[in-house]
C-alpha cells in the first residue's frame, strides 16, 4: 500500500508494526520517484515563473524602444547648459583605502556576532582563533593608520 508522501504516517495501517518497519517504509516512500517529484514541483514551477518574469521584464525595453538619437540627444546636459570641463573627475586613492577599511571593519564586526554566541561552545581555540584574527585586523588598522591613509587631504 503507498503512503501519503504529505505525512506518511497517516492511514497508515503498519503503525502497529516494529518501527525498523516503520523506518523502511518511510525511506522508501520518500526516495520514491512520485514522491520526490511532488515535493519538487512546487519550486520548479517557483523558478519557471521566476525565470521567464525575468525574461519578459529584460526584453520589455527593447521590444516598446523608440530610441532615435540624433545630435542634442547625444549632446552632453548639465543642468540646461552645456558641461564644462572634464566630466569624469578622478578619485583619490584614499577614498578607496576608506572604503575597504570600511569593508573590512564591517566584516569583523559580522564574525564577532555569532563568534559571542558560540564561545561557549568552541571553547579555548575558538578564542584563540579569533583573538589572532583581532590582532591581525588591528595590525593592518595600524599600519593604515601609520601610512596616513586615513587622514583625508
Amino acid at each position: 500500500m503507498a503512503m501519503n508522501c504529505a505525512d506518511p504516517f497517516v492511514n497508515n495501517p503498519n503503525l502497529d508494526a516494529s518501527t525498523a518497519n516503520n523506518v523502511k517504509a518511510l525511506v522508501k516512500n520518500i526516495a520514491s520517484a512520485d514522491c520526490v517529484a511532488t515535493q519538487y514541483l512546487p519550486i520548479l514551477i517557483f523558478l519557471a515563473i521566476a525565470i521567464g518574469l525575468s525574461i519578459v521584464i529584460i526584453l520589455i525595453p527593447f521590444i516598446i524602444n523608440k530610441m532615435r538619437p540624433d545630435q542634442q540627444k547625444n549632446s552632453p546636459y548639465e543642468c540646461g547648459f552645456e558641461g564644462q570641463g572634464i566630466v569624469r573627475n578622478k578619485f583619490s586613492v584614499q577614498f578607496y583605502l576608506v572604503a575597504i577599511l570600511f569593508i573590512i571593519f564591517d566584516l569583523e564586526i559580522a564574525f564577532l556576532f555569532p563568534w559571542a554566541v558560540a564561545l561557549k561552545q568552541i571553547g579555548v581555540l575558538g578564542f584563540v582563533s579569533m583573538m589572532i584574527f583581532l590582532g591581525l585586523l588591528t595590525i593592518g588598522f595600524i599600519y593604515e593608520w601609520k601610512r596616513g591613509a586615513l587622514e583625508w587631504k
